[in-house]
Formats: C-alpha cells, structure tokens, sequence
C-alpha cells in the first residue's frame, strides 16, 4: 500500500479538538461570568450546545456495542488455541487489577497526607448537601437497588445477549463475544469462516462511522466544554478547590509519572512516544468522559504502535469496562475525602477495605459520564460515611470525570502494549507512522481501504 501523504491534510485531528476545547472553555467562563442565571443563557446551552455535544457523543456510543463485539470475536478467533485465549486473558486482567490497586493505594496516600476534607467550610458543606440533594437521593437509590454482591457476577453472564446490548451492559456483551470467539475456534474453518467474514465487514464498516464521528469532533468537545463551564464556571471549584486540586494531583501522578514509567520499563515504550502517539485519545478521552466512546481511538492507537490486530481488538475492549485506575483513585480519594469531612475516622483496616472496594467497583463501573458515582455511594455506606454526602462531589463531578477517564484509557493503552511485549511482539517506538487524525479520523474511506489492506497483510 502507497504512504498517505498526510501534509495536504492542514491542521491535526487532535489540534483542532484542542482548539475547540479552548474556544468552549473561554466562551462558556465568560458567558457564565457575565450572563449567569440568564433565560437566554439557559436557552442556548440546553437547546444548542448540549444538542450539538451530544450528537458527537451519540455517535461514538453508536457504534461501541458492534465494535466491542466484533473486536472481542476477532480477537479471540484470531488467537485461536485456546491456550493462547487464556494466557493473554490472566496477562490482562492481572495487569488491570495491579495497576488499579496501585492507583486507589497513590489517591489514599495523598488524601492521608494534605487531609483536605478537614479544612471545608461548614457553611460550604451545608450549601452544596442542600444544592445537590436531590441528585444525591437519586444516586442512592440507584446504588440501593444495584446491591453489589455474588450476583453482580452472576449477571454478567447474559440471558438475552440482545437485551443486555440494548440496555448498554457492557460486561455481559464482552462475556457473551468471548464465549462467541472461543466457539469459532472450536469448529471448522468452513463454517467459522462466513462469520468471521462478516463480523469483519462490521469491523471496517464501524471504522468508517469513527471517521465520520470525529469529522465532527471540534465542534462536538467544544460545545460539551461550553455547557459545562456555562452553568458552573468555577465557583463550585472555588468551594472544593483542596478536594479539587488533590483529586486532579494524584491523577497527574498516575498519568504523568506512574503509566510512562511502567510503558518505558515492562514495554520498551519512551514516554514522548507514549503521549505524542496517544495524544488524539487522550484528548477524546477528557473530551467525552467515557472510555466506551473512546474505545474506537484506543484500538488504533495500539496498532500505531504496531500492536497486532487480535491482541488489538481483545484488550482495549476489555480495558474499556474492567480497567480504571483514574475511577479508582478518584473513589479511594472521595471516600476518605468525605470520611474526614464528616468526621468519621477510617482505620488501616477500613482503608484497605476501600482499596479493595475501590478495585472492584472501578472493574464494575460503566465507562459512561459518572457511571462511578452509584458505586461510590456502596462504598461509602459500606465504611459508615452517610451516601448522601456524594452530593458534595457532584457539583464538581464533571471535572474529574472528564480528567479521570484521561488515566482509565491510558491504563487500557498501557496494558495492550505490555501484552503485546510479553508475547513477543516488536512494538514500533518511532514516530514515523502516520499520524491516526490525519488518516482514519479525517478520511474514511482511506481508513477502510488501510484496515482492509492490514487484514490482507498488505
């Protein structure tokens, strides 16, 4: 296949969306400073920003369920023995949940040392429980009727596989295309063949959607970034800001510090390399505040890195609803956050159990907008902080969930690319690969023909 000549293509994918991320924040803190509480404010940002933002998000939720399912299947038939299935399965999910637990421990560690919930204001306390009451009743009744217990992994083994896509339970469909993956393994080439054929069609046509989705991207991120800084600008951040800063600290941490150490040690990967190549997911990542929308992105920056397609397609998908160290950390902080907050003292004891807890909830939780907050509100209630005191977060919940979801993804990156290391792939640590804004992301049809081309072994 001929090189893309990637200079007639202007601006970057991921300079555009940075561009749009400036232009939404600069408009939406001056309209909130200047035109607050105002009806035609109000107006614009529930009839034309949140509109526009979410047909962006839309899309990439779109096609998340055929692009999990036909890259898990692929993944797994591409594998083959079923040996091979199982050693990169125990790889994955020991690396998730090491690099999980590690986060949650780092986001206790600092939260023990600066002891932010001591220094709120009781009158700051009292306003935001009284704001944001109502949404906090709404998340615990939701935790209530969520019980976390033997039965949440009962159900990820899906009676109606259909159901469970509609309903966008995202573990029961990545168990039901493992089971589906390891079954055309199991029987002839002749009659796995037609299938596979298929789900590879899906497979490319899902990558055509991608580019039309990003197309749109700019303006997509620009006018979610409005809507957020709009209605809030950053009084709420002023209220919380220790909790804030400490928050998105330990995050910079993990994502700075602890992700580009592991990729130089366990997968030979520099940490320019490591950011320069994923900076399109990184900022779709933060943009969108869900490792499902970002999924499409991650898989390809992996095969940037010269990942093979079938490890490819079965780790990010995996990474995408079981991995997230961001949603870790940020629960071990909150809980202790609020512990302090409401003077209820946690013991060594009770800290490990919100280590463990914080592990397992972050494998649970979806990878939505705030799919951690009713899994919070179990683990507060289970170490004896009130769950109504979520309602302190949720004014400022937005931002760290968007910072949040930047670590989880990154994680999933991580994980794939040290994967791949330890099955003896050779990982491209150049940048001279074409750049995946300039080609997938701004010409679909450019990306179907690559990915069709790849499969052939073009």
């Amino acid at each position: 296949m001929q090189p893309v000549d990637t200079a007639r293509r202007g601006i970057p994918l991921h300079t555009k969306i940075l561009l749009g991320l400036l232009i939404g924040t600069i408009a939406g803190v001056a309209a909130n400073r200047l035109w607050r509480d105002a009806p035609g404010l109000i107006w614009a940002v529930d009839n034309v920003a949140q509109p526009v933002g979410q047909v962006f998000l839309r899309m990439l939720f779109m096609i998340v369920v055929p692009l999990v399912f036909a890259s898990l299947t692929l993944g797994v038939a591409a594998l083959g023995d079923l040996s091979r299935v199982g050693r990169i399965g125990a790889k994955t999910i020991g690396f998730f949940l090491l690099t999980t637990a590690f986060a949650a421990a780092l986001g206790l560690l600092l939260v023990n040392t600066v002891r932010p919930g001591e220094a709120l204001d009781p009158a700051v306390r009292t306003a935001l429980l009284a704001e944001y009451a109502p949404q906090a009743s709404e998340k615990v009744q939701t935790a209530e009727t969520n019980e976390f217990g033997i039965n949440t992994f009962v159900n990820i083994i899906p009676r109606n596989p259909v159901d469970a896509a509609a309903k966008g339970e995202m573990l029961p469909v990545i168990f039901f295309a493992l089971i589906f993956g390891i079954a055309l393994t199991r029987i002839s080439a002749e009659a796995a063949g037609p299938v596979i054929r298929v789900l590879d069609g899906i497979s490319e046509a899902v990558t055509v959607i991608i580019g039309f989705a990003m197309k749109i991207a700019p303006v997509g991120v620009a006018a979610l970034i409005f809507s957020v800084t709009a209605r809030f600008g950053f009084d709420v951040l002023r209220s919380v800001g220790m909790y804030v800063v400490m928050v998105l600290l330990g995050l910079a941490i993990h994502q700075f510090a602890v992700i580009p150490t592991l990729a130089k040690v366990l997968a030979g990967v520099g940490p320019g390399v490591l950011f320069r190549k994923g900076r399109a997911m990184m900022v779709t990542a933060f943009s969108t505040s869900s490792s499902s929308a970002t999924l499409p992105t991650t898989i390809r920056t992996a095969e940037q890195f010269g990942v093979p397609k079938e490890i490819a397609g079965f780790v990010p998908p995996l990474g995408a609803t079981m991995n997230m160290n961001g949603t870790a950390l940020f629960e071990g902080m909150t809980v202790l956050f609020l512990a302090q907050v409401f003077g209820v003292n946690l013991s060594i004891g009770s800290q490990l159990l919100v280590i463990a807890m914080s592990v397992i909830t972050a494998v649970g939780a979806a990878g939505v907008p705030g799919g951690s907050i009713p899994l919070l509100v179990l683990v507060l209630e289970m170490v004896g902080v009130p769950g109504e005191g979520i309602a302190l977060i949720l004014g400022v919940d937005r931002i760290l969930d968007m910072s949040r979801t930047v670590p989880n993804v990154t994680g999933d990156l991580l994980t794939t690319l040290v994967v791949a290391r330890t099955e003896g792939v050779t990982l491209d640590t150049s940048d001279n690969m074409p750049a995946m804004d300039s080609v997938p992301a701004e010409d679909p049809e450019i990306s179907a023909e690559a990915t069709a081309a790849t499969r052939r072994g073009v």
